[in-house]
């Protein structure tokens, strides 16, 4: 028995695939290399979703149907103000996705992935004491999503968040798009379904991991104090955070499309504070550190690294964080779903019982 599962295959797709020695993700057939920071995150969910629904739409139909559907469902705010100040963000925003209707229909998918580009921005703002911005269903998804949270958001900011969404999208089965799948299987719906990969998604060994990213740059602090203080902390037990993964045993290729991004933006004026070099720096001794105290493990950047840093320029607190990234990952959790029940099988796995046993008479 393998208590994680790991080389267990519990599904056939065609959505995605890891190569996790070669250190690439395929998406239907084309490469994160080629999809980030060329494709939209409509056109990317257009390849997702191909085959899945009846409407067929391609990523500039995708464009003004995610529209409509930021602008449907804005209003459901109205009264849900003081629930979004009490509760943590991605509380409050799987609370908000749960009175949606469930249903397998292609309008509830739209309405899911435009539901945590609404109201995560809008939490956010609440919290802060200020007016949530209604949606422009002129612009595109991401470009959308970040004016929301911030008027004053550049072009080349909405196109770091759109790349972030993009390498996010999907993943494999990972533990959020396999909780997704179980209860697709259930014929539960398309609600219930996303409600079981975000509550999978908040865990901090799966989406809740980035923040503490920043916390270790935070206490870092300047480029040429990296090498010491990794050193110090892996003296005294601590984990290096963004560096490893279950999967990849070469270069985790999300990390390198999202390093690509932050320094596409740090070259539009982005980075005035110089933390994508100290992040650079810290990256650089981390791996040399780690590659010389433990040569047997390949722990190479991860997707958390610069996921912290792209987030943090684009002006998201690090408690949204999981929220931004259920808002690309919904997505493939959409298309998970709906390729689970059209394959019509419950998934049922066994367990063992190790458990006592009841005493026989004598």
């Amino acid at each position: 028995m393998n208590s994680g599962l790991d080389d267990v295959v519990a599904a056939e797709t065609t959505l995605s695939d890891i190569d996790a020695s070669g250190g690439a993700l395929i998406i239907r057939g084309r490469s994160l290399d080629e999809l980030a920071g060329i494709a939209s995150y409509e056109e990317t969910l257009a390849l997702l979703w191909s085959g899945f629904f009846d409407e067929t739409l391609d990523a500039a139909g995708l464009r003004r149907a995610l529209g409509r559907a930021r602008a449907e469902i804005f209003p459901q705010l109205a009264n849900r103000r003081a629930l979004a100040a009490r509760l943590p963000i991605v509380d409050a925003a799987r609370a908000l996705i749960a009175e949606l209707a469930d249903g397998d229909d292609f309008h509830t998918a739209l309405r899911l992935v435009a539901a945590p580009a609404v109201f995560t921005p809008a939490i956010v703002r609440i919290k802060r004491g200020q007016e949530p911005i209604r949606p422009d269903p002129s612009r595109g998804h991401a470009a959308d999503a970040l004016r929301m949270l911030r008027p004053d958001a550049s072009a080349e900011e909405g196109a770091a968040l759109d790349t972030y969404l993009v390498t996010v999208s999907d993943h494999g089965l990972n533990a959020s798009t396999f909780a997704a799948r179980i209860v697709a299987s259930t014929r539960a719906g398309l609600t219930s379904s996303a409600l079981a990969g975000l509550s999978a998604l908040k865990g901090p060994l799966h989406g809740g991991a980035p923040g503490p990213v920043l916390d270790m740059l935070d206490a870092i602090g300047r480029p040429e104090a990296a090498e010491a203080w990794l050193e110090a902390a892996l003296d005294s037990g601590e984990r290096l955070m963004g560096f490893g993964h279950r999967v990849y045993r070469a270069r985790d290729p999300r990390a390198d499309a999202l390093k690509g991004a932050a320094r596409r933006l740090a070259r539009a004026g982005s980075d005035r504070d110089g933390r994508l070099a100290l992040a650079e720096a810290v990256e650089a001794a981390a791996l040399r550190i780690l590659a010389r105290r433990k040569p047997n493990r390949s722990l190479k950047t991860n997707v958390e690294f610069y996921t912290a840093l792209l987030l943090e320029a684009l002006g998201f607190p690090r408690d949204a964080f999981t929220a931004i990234f259920a808002m690309g990952r919904i997505g493939g959790w959409i298309a998970h779903a709906r390729e689970q029940a059209q394959s019509g099988r419950l998934i049922r796995p066994q367990s063992r019982y190790v458990g006592p046993r009841p005493e026989r008479a004598a």
